[in-house]
């Protein structure tokens, strides 16, 4: 058998149900990897050592007496420090104002991924409220890709994309207001969705409509294709607390990897008419293209007819999550995990994202949706005569700690180093589903490929996904050193 770490969530559980595996010795075995590597990326901020083996010796229990726990029987994960609340377990969202503020109720994605068997690992870092592209926060520190730590692993789910790529965990749960599951995918070698807004419900409050400006989805980052379709099986599905969340889906998404895809139409736009990308980067994207048309039906080159400037389109982005920032400060003061002097411990950059925010007038709020409307009619209108839409996820492979993005691509200064690099966060204005997948590797960094679907088709993403993944597999391809 494989070594545990690198098993795919997917044959974990069904070695555990069929009695060949024991859900203890799987948790016992991650632990260990845990308590060996934490060190090398820092992916973990807590780890949950006694209820996880409680846990799994349920688990074990449930199937000597002939139950089945679920589709995610005995398989360990991990949850971003972030919204994915463990009741009893410290949630510092990345901050020292907010401090070890622990919920006494679990959040939906918890509560689903536990009840379809799965067993909880622990949280993993992420930036400061997960205003940041990369991995970093005074409170845990920098996580690095596992492929060179001194890099970053991107952000913000960037301890989850690093604990799954390290075998620290089989899949983990993030979350995406601007990429922050794609990225960290991307930097970190590893598939990574984001779903369509509403398809993973949110029960967030005191402000239960936050998420819709800009569109905020939560979602799984996994080695397999499979085994994100798997999870997000799991996690769809309406609930009363969130009033965006969508009805069931009626595609099974793991049966969707399965699913034919030789007639599918791909426009391919590497930098989506609109961003600068690295040659070196294009150059790996293209080699998957070529891939790629091997189990598709066309392929052509079509870059969404948007007619602003990426300038115009950032504008949209910024305004929004500015206000959206200082709401999420706001509404944790009203709950009063930020006490009244607690502001003077935010990190500077969220400190000026919600003074920003604060100042925004209602009306320039709203104005910013019109470039953000016409950036939505630009994909649509390439949907009206292809499947997908692939670009690349990062216009640069993972780069050095202590920086938010790069001054330059290929001696070409960039405008904006903090979001002008990722190429994700366009598609949290219009709310399609998302995915990054890894496209190969730049000097040994991982690059990835980012998938976008028609709204609420995550099963045509998953289709392309796991096509491209068994003809361009990648699950050998990890540090050689610390691999399967």
């Amino acid at each position: 058998m494989p070594e545990v770490p690198f098993v795919s969530a997917a044959g974990l559980a069904e070695e555990i149900r069929a009695g060949e595996r024991s859900p203890v010795a799987v948790v016992d075995t991650y632990l260990d990897r845990i308590a060996e590597r934490n060190d090398v990326t820092n992916a973990y901020v807590t780890v949950i050592e006694e209820d996880a083996r409680e846990r799994a010796a349920e688990i074990e229990a449930a199937i000597d007496r002939g139950e089945d726990p679920g589709p995610l029987a005995g398989v360990p994960i991990a949850l971003k420090d972030l919204f994915g609340f463990k009741a009893g377990v410290p949630a510092t969202m990345g901050s020292a104002a907010v401090g070890e503020f622990v919920p006494d109720e679990s959040a939906v994605v918890t509560e689903r991924l536990e009840r379809a068997g799965a067993i909880v690992l622990g949280t993993t870092n992420a930036p400061e409220f997960g205003h940041k592209l990369v991995t970093e926060n005074p409170l845990h520190g920098r996580t690095g890709t596992p492929f060179d730590p001194e890099r970053t692993s991107g952000g913000s789910s960037g301890g989850s994309a690093a604990a799954v790529a390290d075998g620290l965990a089989a899949f983990a749960q993030g979350s995406d207001t601007g990429g922050s599951i794609r990225i960290p995918a991307a930097n970190c070698g590893i598939y990574g969705i984001k779903p369509s807004f509403g398809r993973v419900p949110n029960a967030l409050r005191p402000d239960a409509f936050s998420m819709a400006t800009p569109f905020s989805s939560s979602g799984p980052l996994a080695r397999t294709v499979e085994d994100a379709a798997i999870a997000l099986d799991v996690l769809s599905g309406p609930h009363p607390s969130d009033p965006y969340s969508l009805p069931a889906p009626t595609t099974d998404y793991r049966a969707a990897t399965d699913r034919a895809t030789d007639e599918l139409s791909v426009a391919y736009s590497p930098d989506l008419g609109l961003f600068d990308v690295a040659e070196r980067v294009r150059e790996e994207l293209d080699d998957a293209m070529d891939d790629l048309v091997g189990v598709v039906g066309q392929v052509e080159h079509a870059d969404p007819p948007y007619e602003g400037t990426l300038s115009e389109l950032r504008y949209a982005f910024t305004q929004q999550t500015t206000v959206l920032f200082a709401a999420l400060v706001d509404g944790l003061e009203s709950d009063g995990r930020i006490g009244e002097d607690d502001r003077e411990q935010l990190m500077s950059s969220t400190a000026t994202l919600v003074s920003i925010g604060e100042d925004s007038d209602a009306l320039g709020y709203k104005q910013a949706d019109r470039p953000r409307t016409a950036f939505y009619d630009a994909v649509e209108s390439v949907f009206a005569e292809h499947d997908l839409l692939v670009s690349a996820t990062a216009a640069v492979p993972p780069f050095e700690h202590g920086r938010d993005g790069p001054s330059e691509i290929d001696g070409e200064s960039v405008a904006n180093p903090v979001v002008d690099w990722c190429l994700t966060w366009p598609f949290n204005l219009t709310g399609h589903p998302v995915a990054s997948i890894p496209a190969g590797f730049v000097d040994g960094l991982p690059v990835g490929l980012q998938i976008v679907g028609r709204r609420h088709a995550e099963e045509t993403v998953l289709a392309a996904s796991a096509a491209l993944e068994r003809v361009r597999p990648w699950r050998d391809a990890y540090p050689p050193d610390e691999g399967s």
